[in-house]
């Protein structure tokens, strides 16, 4: 195990991620994304699990997340493509302290 296993990284202030938005930041050189909807916060791996296409030039319907490479509909909640549940969203681990809102370094994710 690394020693980085349990470690939260701050990557944003809270307030600069506004309802209805996406946000895109790097952490150890991997995109994630996040994402408020309906006063929830998902952290998200950027890359569409399908093409590896980003999902910051996507857009958001409800809480779905529309890859603009090909349409593909993943819900935030599950991470569960829509039309095949076995394809998933990789999701992080996050917390908010401080009004930052930190994301966990997890090497095996990497």
């Amino acid at each position: 195990m690394s020693e980085n296993q349990d470690m939260f990284v701050p990557v944003l202030d809270e307030k600069e991620l506004q309802e209805g938005s996406m946000k895109l930041v790097k952490i150890e050189g991997i995109p994630v994304l996040l994402v408020k909807v309906s006063g929830e916060i998902y952290a998200i791996d950027n890359r569409c699990p399908h093409m590896g296409c980003g999902f910051s030039g996507g857009s958001l319907d409800g809480n779905m997340i529309i890859c603009p490479c090909h349409d593909w509909r993943f819900d935030l909640k599950t991470g569960e493509y829509e039309e095949d549940k076995d394809m998933k969203l990789v999701k992080y681990e996050w917390k908010i302290e401080s009004g930052k809102i930190l994301v966990k370094v997890d090497d095996e994710e990497w």
